[in-house]
């Protein structure tokens, strides 16, 4: 497959198109669609049910079609949709037993808590044509995970909020055709920011989130396990710039002979807005 992105559209409706669109990623919010023909799997909802509706609808879809919905963790930057959208989906919400726990510790809605699907972390389930299976990460909250996610001969792999990168880890992204890979922050604009001490200590931790450096050297891992994208997502409003995240990336690929402006795809999420749409025929819409 050539990498590189040809801008073709393509039909939502489209039957055996694995896709992938965010709709925010970064430290103030995220969620993402993964679609495969009638199949819609939103992962986090940390943005608000309106803005999530709003994705949905430049897509083609209503909240309505979403067949279920994934967390990672129970941190509000990935939860703080999920009460109001509940209430215009109504869709199964999987996540593990301690993300669900800690959730309902924090909001008490009887509502939402009856709609929860307890996936432990290594376990998988079917969703239509999708095999959505979990993988443990290291980071400072309640049964912290990411996900792999199969349909039709291709994988994707969401891989953030980590403070290192473990065998669990790699285990996952091996061998996938989509690494969503965090890229958070510069670790000298951390450790000179406006952040206080244990901010800057939670952030550069083994449990807070991924550098740029540490980031790329999960991305070269994915690209030589033969991933031919990679999209930079999470990253910090204050911390980091897209272009300083890319850089950092496009020097590791660069170091092993892979030039990301030929060989693969590499691409920063955006922060605040939807991202591209990606696919394994390299399509994309803005």
């Amino acid at each position: 497959m050539d990498g590189r992105l040809c801008g073709r559209p393509f039909s939502k409706g489209e039957n055996g198109l694995l896709t992938f669109t965010t709709f925010a990623s970064g430290s103030l919010g995220n969620a993402a669609l993964v679609s495969c023909g009638d199949t819609h799997v939103l992962l986090d909802a940390g943005i608000s049910a309106k803005r999530i509706a709003g994705g949905l609808a430049a897509l083609g879809l209503e909240p309505r079609q979403l067949t279920a919905i994934f967390l990672t963790h129970e941190h509000s930057d990935h939860v703080s949709g999920l009460r109001v959208l509940t209430k215009k989906a109504g869709a199964p919400i999987y996540a593990t037993w301690a993300t669900c726990q800690e959730w309902y510790r924090k909001n008490r809605c009887d509502e939402v808590r009856d709609l929860f699907r307890e996936q432990e972390a290594g376990t998988g389930v079917q969703i239509g044509p999708l095999w959505v299976e979990s993988f443990s990460t290291p980071h400072d909250a309640a049964g912290s995970v990411g996900y792999s996610i199969a349909g039709e001969g291709s994988r994707i792999v969401l891989a953030t909020d980590l403070g290192h990168i473990t065998a669990q880890v790699r285990r996952a992204v091996e061998g996938c055709d989509l690494l969503v890979c965090e890229a958070n922050h510069d670790v000298d604009w951390v450790r000179t920011g406006p952040y206080p001490y244990y901010l800057k200590q939670r952030i550069l931790g083994k449990y807070g989130h991924l550098s740029n450096e540490a980031g790329a050297e999960l991305a070269a891992f994915a690209v030589q396990s033969g991933a031919r994208s990679v999209i930079l997502a999470h990253l910090s409003q204050t911390n980091n710039t897209p272009a300083r995240a890319y850089e950092a990336v496009r020097l590791r690929l660069m170091a092993m002979d892979c030039d990301p402006e030929r060989d693969i795809s590499l691409s920063v999420a955006p922060r605040d807005a939807m991202g591209i749409t990606w696919s394994p025929e390299g399509v994309l819409v803005c």
